[in-house]
């Protein structure tokens, strides 16, 4: 209770007083503060103060006030911690308590928590994970709190495991953590979403591993960590989806189109996000929705494995069983057409790979045809003069036929007629005879060359023509009036290119490299839409390796290494300089290169191809080989256990620096020479040794040739080297 001063007072009485109960207490004249201790908690008692003289008579009585107890000390009944960064507490609550305050001391970091609660069971938050704390309660009224309670010491739990988990394979996942601080042991529970799967194990390591579980199912996985007292500690959840089970069922059909390409059908499995069919040229094709989907192009005459897998986020599963598969045949090409005698043809053709059987067919121009099968290349008909007679060879396999090869014969007229091949914008056939030259360019895959001159033998030519390797221009009919606009459409796997025009031409750009397209053309005016024509088979030029780099292996040999292309099946790489040049056609993505010359700058050329010969040529960063090892190397022995190593300069590089390595059984020495030197002396040479002499040029970077050839040397006392002699 405070008070103010009163002059001439000489002490203070201050009394505390309830209707049955009385206390007070004297305090000198210099307090202005003081207490009394009263019996009776959370009760209302009237407060008075008195000054009085120094014979204690009351001088003046300061006034009256009323104040209110605290309520009773509680007691704490129990406390325990469920989480790292808590303490829950049970106590006694005492009457005309309003709240409680709970207070949590350690003495790591001297932390001091308190928190407030407005009845028992309460919580202290904010804790640092298994550390010991003292715990009191306090009750609190409208008078103020009440003593601590008698402390009682707990300790927090130990923090959850931090959960990583994969799955290996499609029936096991593996769980791994850090050690957590304190745990002596850990228990996983494992439940299995959508299935009856329900495992728990106990492990003092900080890993393990689920076996015999479903393929392609989510698992949800809880860890604890237990600490030595045996008090589980915070857990974490984590999920995690097995690999899915291998698709099963694997069919295969050819793929109905102008280009040849396969079909691969399977089941759907459980838990996969999308499916891969994968065949042995390296082509693949991709399915998320579908349960089957188009490798396209392939080759003709093609003996494949296919295979299929299923993947999810857990990664892909174990590939299905290896399906065999034969393509269709290739078109038998050359064709052509001999009259051995007159009235008397025979159609002959080059043999195929995967072909079991042929069908020809000889159609006459007054409607008249035939048609031989047979497991040969050539087949006889009657072909009397004034006639013109078509040809047409399939060759056929289990998965079909191939498409066709057609060769026209007649006394004055010739047609050829081939496969359209991507990318083709225009076909330039040429006859070619001593006396004559006849041409036909057309953008159809047919061409008629008439007026040529009978019983006469012409070289058939074909050219394929592209604008560029990213634009195309697309030419067509326009058999609609004026005001019709045409759309040309070119439709690829991943993305669509569209130009449209009212003229007979439009132009694709943008198009990326190494990408095959089906183009269409629509008409349209105001009054709708045609139907679309028939689809042309495009492809673009292959593209060029994102990286290339030459290492010289010796003076004259060097590795070119480069990265795939796509859509490239063969490359032709290139070093040309002034003094020469080095080529190779290879289908690897590397070759060596041999007759280089030291000491030059090359550029560097690549030319990829892709299988139906589309090209592109691509540059990069020149080539600077290694200048030229020194010749004529000498040795001379000079005064004080010397030597003086001597050579010529090769190449061009006559002022090269070089560096002089000799090397011994017991004493290796070096030496630089500046440029335009051609000696070098070694000096305290040891004698009576045999000495392996390396003289290679240094670079700018100070970098020796490592290639150069070495030279052995014995010597004694008087003499070092073979034929020395004194300088």
């Amino acid at each position: 209770m405070r008070w103010a001063v009163l002059p001439g007072a000489s002490h203070y009485r201050v009394t505390a007083s309830t209707g049955l109960y009385s206390t007070f207490s004297l305090f000198n004249r210099d307090t202005v503060i003081g207490s009394l201790i009263v019996p009776f908690p959370n009760t209302v008692y009237t407060m008075q103060v008195d000054a009085m003289d120094d014979d204690l008579n009351v001088i003046i009585n300061r006034g009256t006030v009323e104040a209110l107890t605290a309520p009773e000390i509680p007691d704490i009944e129990a406390a325990y911690s469920k989480q790292s960064g808590s303490i829950t507490v049970e106590f006694t609550e005492e009457i005309g308590a309003v709240r409680y305050i709970l207070r949590a001391v350690s003495d790591v970091g001297d932390l001091f928590m308190e928190t407030e609660v407005i009845e028992s069971p309460g919580t202290v938050q904010g804790l640092l994970p298994y550390t010991d704390y003292t715990l009191t309660v306090m009750s609190v009224n409208t008078g103020g709190r009440s003593q601590p309670s008698y402390p009682v010491t707990q300790t927090t739990v130990v923090l959850a495991p931090v959960l990583e988990t994969r799955s290996d394979s499609n029936n096991s996942i593996v769980v791994t953590w850090l050690p957590v601080e304190h745990a002596v042991l850990y228990t996983l529970d494992i439940i299995g979403l959508d299935s009856e799967t329900r495992l728990k194990r106990n492990t003092t390591e900080p890993n393990t591993t689920f076996e015999d579980l479903e393929a392609g199912t989510q698992y949800c996985i809880k860890g604890t960590a237990w600490d030595q007292e045996g008090r589980p500690g915070d857990h974490m959840t984590v999920c995690q989806i097995t690999r899915p089970p291998t698709p099963d069922q694997v069919d295969i059909l050819q793929a109905s189109g102008r280009s040849v390409g396969i079909s691969v059908f399977w089941l759907f499995v459980l838990g996969a996000d999308s499916y891969v069919a994968m065949s042995s040229t390296g082509q693949n094709c991709t399915a998320t929705v579908d349960s089957y989907c188009i490798i396209s192009p392939m080759d003709c005459g093609q003996n494949l494995s296919i295979t299929v897998i299923a993947q999810n986020a857990a990664g892909p599963s174990a590939p299905s069983n290896s399906e065999e598969f034969v393509t269709s045949p290739c078109p038998p090409s050359p064709i052509w057409v001999e009259e051995p005698m007159v009235g008397k043809c025979r159609v002959s053709w080059d043999s195929v790979p995967m072909a079991d059987f042929y069908i020809a067919y000889v159609k006459r121009d007054d409607g008249a045809e035939s048609q031989w099968n047979t497991t040969g290349t050539t087949s006889d008909f009657d072909c009397p003069c004034g006639y013109t007679y078509l040809s047409t060879v399939f060759a056929y396999n289990p998965s079909g036929s191939s498409l066709e090869g057609e060769v026209l014969v007649s006394t004055e007229t010739l047609e050829i007629m081939w496969s359209p091949v991507r990318g083709a914008q225009l076909y330039e056939t040429t006859a070619v005879q001593p006396e004559e030259v006849i041409h036909c360019n057309d953008t159809a895959a047919v061409c008629a060359l008439s007026g040529l001159s009978c019983d006469t033998l012409y070289s058939v030519i074909t050219k394929l023509t592209q604008s560029s390797s990213t634009a195309i221009r697309v030419h067509h009919t326009v058999p609609n009036s004026g005001n019709t606009n045409y759309s040309v459409t070119a439709k690829g796997q991943t993305a669509r290119h569209i130009c449209s025009s009212q003229s007979t031409s439009c132009e694709l750009t943008e198009l990326p490299c190494g990408t095959t397209y089906e183009v269409m053309v629509v008409a349209s005016n105001a009054i709708g839409q045609s139907l679309p024509g028939f689809t042309v088979p495009l492809e673009t030029s292959p593209c060029c390796p994102s990286s290339l780099d030459v290492v010289q292996l010796t003076q004259a040999m060097s590795n070119v290494t480069w990265s795939p292309g796509k859509a490239a099946r063969s490359f032709v790489a290139a070093l040309t300089s002034p003094r020469g040049h080095a080529k190779c056609h290879t289908m690897d993505t590397w070759c060596l290169m041999g007759c280089i010359t030291c000491g030059t700058n090359y550029t560097v050329n690549l030319e990829a191809i892709s299988s139906t010969g589309h090209s592109a040529n691509c540059s990069y960063h020149g080539f600077s080989s290694n200048a030229c090892c020194p010749t004529n190397i000498k040795l001379y022995r000079l005064a004080s256990k010397s030597i003086r190593v001597s050579w010529r300069s090769a190449g061009l590089h006559e002022t090269q620096a070089h560096m002089v390595d000799v090397y011994g059984t017991d004493s290796n020495y070096t030496c630089t020479a500046a440029p335009s030197a051609n000696s070098c002396d070694v000096l305290d040479v040891v004698c009576g040794d045999v000495y392996t002499v390396v003289v290679a040029p240094v670079d700018q970077f100070g970098d020796k040739v490592s290639f150069c050839p070495h030279r052995v040397y014995a010597g004694t006392s008087q003499v070092y080297g073979a034929n020395v002699s004194r300088p």
